[in-house]
């Protein structure tokens, strides 16, 4: 209480807390002690990760042959019988990304005074020509062209730069489609020759592929509030369908981000942002804040995909790669719990510690603290029991072709302890030459495919939130009405939230990696029809 009232004075003296935001704090369900710690991040900044080099095949990352993915995924297929499983699946974003480009078209053209080409060639538009050239392979085509001869009846006689304009304004429009508002699962992506496919409806039949065991598939979405209503009419459409199909119960399930993983926002003087009703402003925290939601699952393997990367054909393909990753998980699993039991049993003797420290050092690429050999018997052991009882993920890995976003490393602790790691470029220092050099050199690239286990070895849950390193977080810089505003977003669900979870990479080939960040990638082949397979 003392300590709560400290805090309290502090905010007070330091940042001009009033009782209305003391008022607002509680309500968020946000402690004082989570808002000043905050204060303290954006005063002393986030310490970059030190990378050491790059994971590569055969140091960090395995590579597997294709004929041990099959008999690796027919492994799974044999052990999911005794085991819950459960996809999870990121889905609170709206899609304001994917029609950047076209929202900008909007709010620049000058519909009066220059033709499409010219407002291409004034702007320097590289999307928009894409966009507009394969206009009629979009798979929401014909939706928005019915929708405008309903508005337009002389549509047709328009000339072609008319309708493309219009077809434009309808589909971002409020009060037609409004695409870039909508949350991307709920979006057109896919082109059947009896429907049209959403990353919903994707991963419904995704799950039947690989996240069924007992006749009972699972699919966890983590949404926005205000969206479970569009998402629960489109399961309602097919739900049925699937299940009559795959001969298995689909289980569905939401959650949100919750209010109390929202961060305080501030002004560039680290002093609360304020709105124009004099308010507080939070937001929200990241994709990191969902490692909460993933702790309140109870599963025995947890599979993470993000909603975007679905794919139109091949999905046993991608079945083959997600039940061998799993598959290897199981494996690998087996082997720690087989150790830590016998740790238990007091049955590991000075030959059984090398063999285990082997182990640990070839199979799960951990790397013991510098003095481990000076140890005694007792303290090697209690430090290898507590570096294996942890969460453990295996991560999909692709090469790396110039996709933006996070890539796997070996990074160095404060303490000078090695370990693997999803790291983003903002984790970064771009200023450092060595640092950036270590960065150039990458050849793998995260495409976010996961499969986790959360249980230890006696079958009880792990709390995720002691596996987080704190010191991983991000600093953002953001404009709201014309001021710049900082906010905190926690350690990256991957990243830092995930931090000491024991990791394994495994090269899986670029077939698994087709995500729609831009509306224009749904012309790519992944995500066009291919009649003829179907």
């Amino acid at each position: 209480m003392e300590e709560n009232f400290t805090t309290k004075r502090i905010l007070e003296k330091n940042y001009g807390f009033t009782a209305a935001d003391f008022d607002q704090i509680t309500s968020h369900g946000i402690t004082l002690d989570k808002i000043l710690s905050e204060f303290s991040i954006f005063e002393n900044g986030i310490p970059k990760i030190l990378l050491d080099r790059p994971a590569k095949i055969n140091d960090g990352i395995v590579k597997i042959k294709q004929a041990d993915f099959v008999v690796l995924a027919q492994y799974f297929d044999k052990e999911k019988v005794s085991l819950k499983l459960k996809k999870f699946v990121p889905a609170s974003g709206a899609a304001t990304r994917m029609f950047k480009f076209l929202n900008e078209f909007l709010n620049d053209f000058d519909y009066e005074n220059e033709s499409i080409n010219a407002y291409i060639n004034r702007k320097k538009d590289k999307n928009l020509p894409v966009f507009l050239a394969g206009i009629e392979k979009f798979p929401f085509y014909d939706k928005v062209k019915t929708r405008l001869k309903e508005l337009y009846p002389e549509y047709y006689s328009l000339a072609s730069h008319e309708k493309s304009y219009r077809f434009i304004k309808a589909m971002m429009c409020e009060t037609n489609f409004d695409y870039a508002n909508k949350p991307k699962g709920a979006l057109d992506f896919h082109n059947y020759q009896t429907h049209v496919a959403t990353p919903i409806q994707e991963h419904l039949n995704e799950c039947v592929f690989y996240a069924t065991s007992n006749n009972s598939s699972n699919l966890h979405f983590t949404i926005s509030e205000n969206h479970q209503v569009l998402f629960e009419e489109i399961i309602k459409e097919v739900k049925k369908n699937f299940e009559t199909h795959s001969h298995a119960a689909t289980e569905i399930s939401f959650s949100y981000q919750y209010k109390q993983t929202d961060t305080i926002a501030v002004d560039k003087q680290n002093q609360p942002f304020r709105t124009e009703k004099n308010e507080l402003l939070f937001r929200p925290g990241g994709h990191g804040a969902l490692i909460n939601n993933l702790n309140t699952l109870d599963s025995d393997i947890i599979f993470i995909k993000n909603v975007d990367n679905v794919i139109q054909n091949h999905v046993e393909e991608i079945a083959l790669y997600k039940k061998a990753l799993a598959g290897k998980l199981i494996e690998i699993q087996k082997q720690i719990h087989y150790y830590l039991k016998a740790i238990d049993a007091h049955e590991i003797d000075e030959n059984q510690l090398n063999e285990l420290v082997d182990f640990m050092y070839n199979k799960l690429n951990m790397r013991l603290y510098e003095g481990f050999d000076k140890y005694t018997f007792e303290n090697k052991i209690e430090s290898i029991k507590n570096k294996l009882n942890r969460p453990l993920r295996v991560c999909g890995m692709v090469k790396n072709e110039g996709e933006p976003g996070g890539g796997p490393f070996w990074v160095r602790s404060a303490r000078g302890n090695l370990s693997l790691q999803i790291v983003e470029s903002s984790q970064i220092d771009l200023e450092n030459k060595f640092q950036m050099d270590i960065l150039k050199a990458s050849t793998h690239f995260n495409p976010v495919d996961l499969v986790c286990s959360i249980k230890d070895y006696k079958g009880r849950k792990f709390d995720l939130s002691q596996f987080i390193d704190l010191n991983t977080g991000f600093i953002v810089t953001k404009n709201r009405n014309g001021k710049e505003v900082k906010s905190y977003e926690l350690p990256g669900l991957w990243n830092g939230a995930m931090a000491k979870w024991i990791t394994i990479f495994v090269e899986v080939p670029l077939i698994t990696f087709n995500p729609v960040k831009t509306v224009n990638d749904l012309l790519k082949p992944a995500h066009q029809p291919q009649y003829g397979n179907e």
